[in-house]
């Protein structure tokens, strides 16, 4: 069972003890009522969601037996974890895990280096990539191709942004 990140719980909102959330872009989706989540990488620690609504800019959840702003405070802070199969992405989409490990190419073949993380930034999100950890805007002008099951990226760089 593979457990992946769908959102942090950063606060409490109100008197009956629900929870912000800020959930990752996969996790949006995810995040639903009268399910269960996993409050650790290793699944360990469960609890169960049973209501989410949206407030402003926000995911609000209620867990089982939390009802009051005391009780939620126990766990503001924790992530909220759900497994891998259970997420439904959209095609071109990927979570940082899948991409972190490839290696990327240019067009001609070329080992360009490998994917060492994915930073989210205002305007894109980059890939960071080789050893000097530069970033390669996340964008169809640049990325050809992403072969997951192969482990490759292959991208249309201008010159001189991995230097």
């Amino acid at each position: 069972m593979k457990l992946v990140p769908i959102g942090r719980l950063v606060g409490t909102f109100g008197l009956r003890g629900e929870l912000k959330c800020l959930t990752t872009s996969a996790g949006e989706a995810a995040l639903t009522a009268d399910r269960e989540y996993a409050l650790d990488p290793d699944g360990s620690r469960r609890v169960r969601c049973v209501g989410v609504r949206r407030q402003h800019n926000r995911q609000l959840v209620a867990l089982e037996n939390v009802t009051t702003p005391e009780a939620a405070r126990a766990f503001v802070g924790c992530e909220l974890f759900a497994e891998r199969n259970e997420l439904k992405l959209d095609s071109g989409e990927y979570l940082d895990e899948d991409l972190i490990g490839l290696r990327l190419f240019d067009d001609a073949g070329r080992e360009l280096g490998s994917v060492l993380g994915v930073q989210h930034l205002p305007a894109q999100d980059c890939l960071v990539v080789g050893p000097k950890r530069a970033l390669v805007p996340l964008v169809d002008a640049f990325i050809k191709s992403i072969d997951l099951e192969g482990g490759r990226i292959v991208a249309d760089l201008p010159a001189g942004l991995l230097d």
